[in-house]
């Protein structure tokens, strides 16, 4: 420890070293329940490359685990310590390097938030798309380490889709430039997709080029209630077989409604059993809302409501952006699952979920990028009780092999980290995970970047 110490002061200023065990505890884990999180021996706050540089270079020489990270606001534990690790935050490098309306890129440090990057690019006129629940605290870094979506994906895509390039410090402390600032390349292996979704496992982000978005219109949404989920499931078929792209799809279960109502008294509609919303975007987004509209009536929405201006629409994605945080109030913990299906198995998957919550007598809420097939159910327990606790983590079990079952994946943007290792590799095989680990030991051969997450 002493040793470690000595080595990082050579090439850190001291404010950016914390070594008091009750602040350092602090820094231990993300916000996933489940996962078990180490004791780190520093925790290190660098604000330049070559402070990370000097962190990795140490690391090396004394072989210590390195655990990055960003805000902590992971669900899946990627970000959690290992005993005596370094913890390497990259808050403080949060600098916005430059916005090019012409190029139609940001240049960012990986500690940049991500609603102030989108506030920052909105005043030249631009738009970047991913726009996690978390977006007004979650950094980009992070983002990118989880290759993670938001509300907007139906339309835009996540985040890989918008990382042009990366500037990546290596486990020997090496500095690693990926692809470009051009609107297009295809030069050599693309690393930098490979390093989106990496957690943390294969180098330290350190800067990345984005593209961004004209600024689009603000968006119109349009609410709907069903009688089930089913019915609301069977809408979102209708919706994208008939071609239409929706800025946003997004459905909450009678649960989630009724705990955002509890949580922020925001008047949503208790009675439904599933309250879709569909946004478009367009200079003109009336009549695409009113086919939205009638095709959810056909399917058998029994209250069809198009917000009238963009402050009402403002006030349903706050609802729903607050899904989870309300659910999270239900229960004294909750576990927050990350299943991607097929849009066309969305309403087994739902029926499924609602079939092991009944299972297990739990509460089980469930928020959905609907438009993606992308369900978060959000298992609620009471952790001081053992025989709940277990019941809880065999209920997540069940709903990822229910997913794995539909043909989906286990995750769609939380990650992996520790809370999904077994899943992964259930998803990829035997050949996937050698692959996958030949590849880490290419970027890390002794093994010291975020040990014990993914595989």
């Amino acid at each position: 420890m002493s040793d470690l110490l000595e080595r990082l002061r050579t090439g850190l200023p001291p404010e950016a070293l914390i070594t008091d065990p009750d602040v350092t505890a602090s820094y231990a884990h993300d916000m996933a329940s489940f996962c078990a999180a180490g004791t780190p021996a520093v925790v290190v706050l660098p604000r330049t490359v070559e402070q990370v540089q000097h962190v990795m270079r140490t690391a090396t020489a004394l072989r210590v685990p390195v655990v990055p990270q960003g805000a902590r606001t992971g669900l899946s534990g990627a970000a959690n310590a290992s005993d005596g690790c370094i913890v390497l935050s990259l808050v403080k490098m949060d600098r916005i390097l430059e916005i090019s309306p012409v190029d139609r890129i940001a240049v960012v440090e990986p500690g940049v938030i991500n609603a102030v990057l989108s506030r920052a690019v909105n005043e030249h006129g631009l738009y970047y798309p991913p726009d996690p629940s978390s977006w007004e605290t979650c950094t980009i870094g992070g983002n990118i380490g989880t290759a993670s979506g938001g509300l907007c994906c139906v339309k835009y895509g996540v985040t890989a889709e918008y990382v042009l390039g990366l500037d990546v410090v290596l486990a020997d402390g090496r500095l690693l430039t990926t692809g470009r600032r051009t609107a297009k390349g295809v030069a050599g292996y693309d690393l930098t997709r490979l390093l989106v979704g990496s957690e943390g496992s294969l180098g330290i982000v350190v800067k990345a080029v984005l593209a961004l978005k004209p600024q689009p219109p603000q968006q119109l949404v349009l609410a709907a209630e069903f009688p089930s989920a089913a019915a609301a499931c069977d809408a979102v078929c209708r919706i994208m077989e008939r071609g239409h792209t929706p800025s946003l799809l997004e459905l909450m279960d009678r649960t989630t409604v009724r705990a955002v109502n509890k949580l922020a008294s925001m008047g949503l509609p208790e009675t439904t059993e599933a309250l879709l919303l569909c946004a478009f975007d367009t200079p003109d987004p009336a009549p695409d809302l009113a086919a939205v509209g009638a095709l959810c009536t056909a399917a058998g929405a029994t209250e069809v409501v198009p917000a009238d201006n963009p402050a009402e629409s403002e006030l349903l994605l706050q609802a729903r952006r607050m899904s989870l945080p309300a659910l999270e109030a239900v229960r004294s913990a909750t576990m927050i699952d990350d299943v991607c299906v097929p849009r066309s198995r969305l309403g087994e998957m739902l029926a499924g979920t609602a079939a092991i919550a009944e299972e297990y007598g739990l509460t089980i809420g469930v928020c959905s990028h609907a438009g993606d097939g992308n369900t978060h159910p959000v298992v609620c327990f009471d952790h001081t009780d053992p025989d709940e606790s277990r019941r809880a983590r065999e209920s997540f079990d069940a709903i990822m092999a229910l997913g794995l079952e539909l043909g989906g994946t286990i995750t769609g943007e939380h990650g992996v980290g520790v809370l999904k290792k077994e899943w992964l590799a259930r998803e990829l095989g035997e050949t996937g995970i050698a692959l996958q680990r030949g590849i880490k030991a290419a970027f890390d051969p002794l093994g010291l970047l975020n040990p014990g997450k993914l595989f």
